[in-house]
C-alpha cells in the first residue's frame, strides 16, 4: 500500500510540475535593426566569392621570393600570357605572384600546362 500511495504522489507531483512550468513560459518579439552597410558588405563579399577571391579554388604560383623578381615575374607573365589575372600576395617576409582564379582542378591543370612552358617552377595551390 505505501508503494501505490508513493507512486501516485510521484505521478502527481510530476504533472503539476509539469504543467506549471508550461504555463509561465513567456513569448516576445524580436526586433533587429541593422546598419545599411551591413547589407553592402554581404553584396560585396557575394560578388568576391563568384570572382573566387574569397571562396575555395585554385590558383597557380609562379613565384615566392623577394619584392623585386616578383615584379619581375608579373612583367615576363604579362608579356607572355594575359587570359588569366596576375597578383602578388604578401606572406611575411616574401612576396607570391599567384596567376588565375580557377573553380575546378581541371581548369587549372589546363593552365599550368601552358604556363610552364615559360615558368618551369609553378604549381597549383588549393585555396582555403
Amino acid at each position: 500500500m505505501k508503494i501505490q500511495s508513493f507512486y501516485k504522489l510521484f505521478i502527481i507531483s510530476t504533472l503539476i510540475a509539469f504543467f506549471s512550468e508550461t504555463t509561465r513560459a513567456q513569448s516576445a518579439t524580436v526586433t533587429v535593426n541593422e546598419d545599411a552597410k551591413i547589407v553592402q558588405l554581404l553584396d560585396l563579399k557575394k560578388q568576391l566569392e563568384k570572382e573566387n577571391k574569397l571562396s575555395d579554388g585554385y590558383t597557380i604560383q609562379l613565384y615566392y621570393g623577394e619584392l623585386n623578381k616578383a615584379n619581375s615575374t608579373i612583367k615576363k607573365y604579362r608579356n607572355s600570357y594575359g587570359a588569366w589575372p596576375v597578383s602578388i600576395e604578401y606572406e611575411t617576409p616574401n612576396y607570391k605572384v599567384w596567376v588565375g582564379n580557377f573553380s575546378s582542378r581541371l581548369e587549372a591543370d589546363r593552365a599550368l600546362m601552358e604556363v610552364q612552358k615559360s615558368f618551369g617552377s609553378a604549381f597549383i595551390l588549393k585555396r582555403k
